[in-house]
């Protein structure tokens, strides 16, 4: 059985850190993958909806030779996909595990991108091109574990030089995002929601909410912010395990 990792609006393959490689230590076989106009296709343009991106994944694992049925490992905007993948074509996803998404209908917008953000996203968008500054405004967003704060910035801006994701993409994400609406119907396989209490971006209650109206098992993290697979990539690993355990 195969993990298949998805990222989130304008992150790709090497954000997830060391999390592919502790999810591995488990024997399953784990494969990232990047949407569209992110990692190594950030030359493509940004479809402007979820459905769409969710198309091209499944095009990539098709082209790999990697079979159905899948676990599907997503967070944020990635965890939209993989949310409509799993509603939409049931019998390839095994098992789903979502980290601190938010979907339509069952939270509101103020909620899915929290009001506290509008100011600093504004100023993240004016230095789009600034790798140096971006970067620091985005951990500031999204992280709460901080001790590796010059190394998370060195690489990432290496990342940013190396892929870079354009404003043009980044506004087609943020668009599909929250234009996104996930069928009522609860997805057929198992589903694991994993959010963190420190999260500033989205709020938890977000998860909770998913949680409620699909029947779904939840763990919330104590204090890990937007990014929990960079903040505790552990304990990520940890839940999923003993969550399989009882499946």
């Amino acid at each position: 059985m195969s993990w298949v990792l998805l990222r989130g609006l304008t992150r790709e393959t090497r954000h997830w850190g060391g999390l592919p490689q502790q999810l591995a230590a488990t024997g399953d076989a784990v494969i990232t993958l990047d949407l569209p106009g992110n990692g190594a296709f950030c030359g493509q343009r940004s479809p402007p909806s979820v459905r769409a991106m969710a198309l091209f994944a499944r095009e990539q694992l098709r082209l790999q030779g990697v079979a159905p049925p899948y676990r599907l490992l997503a967070m944020s905007l990635g965890g939209m996909v993989a949310a409509d993948w799993a509603q939409q074509f049931p019998g390839e996803v095994s098992a789903l595990v979502l980290v601190n998404t938010s979907v339509r209908p069952f939270s509101p917008a103020t909620d899915r991108l929290r009001p506290r953000n509008w100011l600093p996203l504004l100023r993240l968008a004016a230095c789009w091109d600034d790798a140096a500054a971006a970067e620091s405004i985005i951990h500031r967003l999204t992280c709460r574990h901080t001790d590796t704060l010059s190394q998370d910035l060195a690489v990432w801006q290496q990342i940013r030089r190396s892929a870079p994701v354009s404003a043009g993409n980044a506004w087609c994400q943020l668009w599909a995002a929250a234009r996104f609406s996930a069928a009522p119907t609860a997805p057929a396989c198992p589903v694991l929601l994993l959010s963190s209490a420190g999260d500033s971006l989205v709020h938890p209650r977000c998860s909770a909410a998913l949680a409620r109206e699909w029947r779904a098992a939840h763990r919330i993290h104590p204090w890990a912010g937007h990014d929990l697979p960079h903040d505790d990539a552990g304990w990520v690993c940890q839940q999923i395990e003993q969550w399989l355990a009882g499946n």
